[in-house]
């Protein structure tokens, strides 16, 4: 007698999900055994162990409790293909290498199932992801059976694409990542009353943080290119984590040592962007691209309205240290996550399924990692230079904004600092807001088959001509009201970069998109310190109107070479 199929050819695919059940009956094979093939698999099971005890009392053979599935005798290899195709796309968390009937091994996929082997169960009641499952055999005359099974929905999370999975871990790592950089700047005014510190000093400590930062841009896009984008992001947090959470024995130590605490916090974050942008251009295909980008960069953003908004209540509260104590912290459990759920790529993620790897694979990359680095044929190509340029000119404006803001908003607008401080965080909120919609028309575009050049042309015009007219349109209104909004205005049009030159370096050269955003990245670093610098400067000898007009300048030398001379084509291999 042989236990009737659980899974049919025709609706196995139909009953996954459907929580209807499901009944067939079939006749003894002739010359097989009697009993049913238990499938094991080399990590999980489906069955409890709860379920194991029970199925050992009704079970008249032997066998080793930890199957996870069950395909009844058949030697039809037609029909257990036809199971095999929807069981692997259904059940990605098994890691089997092959289907077989008692008569025949199916050769499937790699990483499929282990063995076989024959157990008797009369009726067993099985859990399996939460999920309840009934088998019964319904007649034990030889010649015929029958079995029911009967599935709920799987939860949500269990059907959540991977791809995506990573994107919001690194999302996640952006948010501490600017969280972890902003609350200096609250902190900053107790520490400066404790310890003393003149506006020179503070000047120092911020500025301190850049020293490591520059440093680790370029090495940090090679490191990750050569050895993978999850070791360096992981060691990028875990690395400014500690040193967030050593800031305020640092601070009491002394100077010398903040400032050596606070540039090694920028050896940390200095990694990130470029490790990011390594990992995301090998499980992204370009449909979506644009979308993740914009998702993990409007990370930063919220990371600064998080902590611009909580570190007050928390200096408040607990005093100035509790700030780089409860933000730092929070890396070790980010970092846990990243363990068990990131890969460097989609070929060494062993609970992916074949479908998304399919998709995956098919619109990014799939070689191993660079061994060496072509410097000579990378800054040979005018794409390359057109997103250097660019990266300055647009950093430029940007920081700009973002330093002289409560500034502007003080001498100009004349309001308070707590005002200042309120509306120092709406830019943030709408660039956040605006990234992923421009991440969403850019990807929209590319789908309905717009030229990936046209679309980045597109977007990151929007983002250098956008702020560039709000700027110039400051100098014509004449309520505080409109100044906020023309502010706000620029920055949201300046966030549609994230789908411009910020997803291009994945674009051009995918192998070295690492190495490519720490060069273009470098430039930007040095526009925001020199632009900063070179404001006081201005203000000093001029007005607020030259300010914008320099930014206005460089925003439209970037629309030209932008222009002229990228691309989103592949040119590096």
């Amino acid at each position: 007698m042989a236990i009737g199929s659980l899974i049919s050819s025709r609706n196995f695919g139909s009953i996954i999900g459907s929580g209807k059940v499901y009944e067939q009956s079939t006749s003894q094979l002739k010359g097989e055994r009697p009993g049913i093939v238990a499938t094991r698999f080399s990590h999980g099971n489906i069955f409890d162990r709860k379920c194991y005890s029970r199925m050992a009392i009704s079970s008249t053979s032997g066998f080793s409790c930890s199957p996870v599935l069950r395909v009844t005798n058949h030697s039809d290899e037609k029909a257990l293909k036809s199971v095999a195709v929807p069981l692997q796309r259904s059940l990605r968390k098994c890691n089997c290498s092959s289907f077989a009937s008692v008569a025949n091994w199916l050769h499937l996929s790699k990483g499929q199932c282990q063995h076989f082997e024959y157990v008797k169960v009369n009726r067993i009641r099985a859990n399996y992801k939460s999920e309840e499952y009934d088998i019964t055999e319904a007649a034990v005359a030889e010649g015929s059976s029958e079995a029911v099974l009967v599935e709920r929905n799987l939860p949500w999370w269990e059907e959540f694409p991977r791809r995506w999975g990573i994107v919001l871990l690194c999302f996640m790592a952006f948010l501490l990542c600017n969280m972890d950089r902003v609350n200096m700047s609250i902190a900053i005014l107790p520490m400066s009353q404790e310890f003393n510190w003149n506006s020179a000093t503070v000047g120092l400590i911020q500025s301190s943080f850049f020293w490591g930062y520059l440093m680790t841009q370029i090495l940090g896009g090679i490191w990750a290119d050569k050895i993978g984008g999850k070791v360096v992001l992981g060691f990028g947090v875990v690395w400014w984590s500690i040193a967030t959470v050593l800031t305020p024995l640092a601070a009491k130590l002394g100077l010398p040592f903040l400032l050596m605490m606070r540039a090694f916090m920028g050896i940390g974050e200095g990694v990130a962007m470029p490790a990011m942008n390594n990992i995301l251009s090998k499980w992204i295909p370009v449909s979506e691209r644009s979308r993740s980008l914009a998702l993990v960069y409007s990370g930063m953003y919220l990371g600064s309205v998080t902590g611009l908004a909580v570190s007050p209540i928390l200096i408040h509260k607990f005093g100035w240290p509790s700030v780089f104590y409860s933000f730092g912290s929070l890396g070790s459990i980010w970092f846990v996550l990243w363990l068990r759920k990131a890969y460097s790529s989609p070929n060494d993620d062993p609970e992916l399924s074949i479908q998304e790897k399919k998709l995956i694979l098919g619109g990014s990359v799939s070689k191993e990692p660079v061994s060496v680095i072509p410097w000579k044929l990378i800054l040979s190509k005018a794409p390359v230079w057109a997103l250097i340029i660019s990266h300055f000119c647009h950093n430029w404006g940007t920081f700009i904004l973002l330093t002289w803001m409560p500034t502007y908003y003080n001498q100009v607008l004349k309001f308070n600092l707590t005002e200042s401080g309120l509306f120092c965080v709406l830019p943030w909120l709408t660039m956040a807001f605006f990234a992923n919609l421009g991440g969403w028309i850019a990807d929209t575009l590319v789908s309905r088959g717009f030229s990936i050049t046209n679309v980045r042309k597109i977007m990151q015009s929007i983002g250098f001509l956008g702020p560039a007219f709000f700027l110039t349109q400051l100098s014509h209104v004449k309520t505080p009201a409109m100044a906020v909004l023309c502010m706000a205005c620029s920055q949201g049009s300046d966030a549609f970069s994230q789908s411009g030159l910020y997803s291009n370096h994945q674009d051009i050269g995918p192998r070295y998109a690492g190495v490519l955003l720490g060069l273009s990245n470098t430039a930007g670093v040095l526009a925001g310190v020199f632009g900063t610098a070179a404001t006081g400067y201005i203000l000093q000898r001029g007005s607020w109107d030259d300010v914008f007009k320099v930014a206005v300048a460089l925003y439209i030398i970037g629309t030209l070479v932008w222009n002229l001379f990228s691309t989103g084509e592949k040119i590096l291999d």
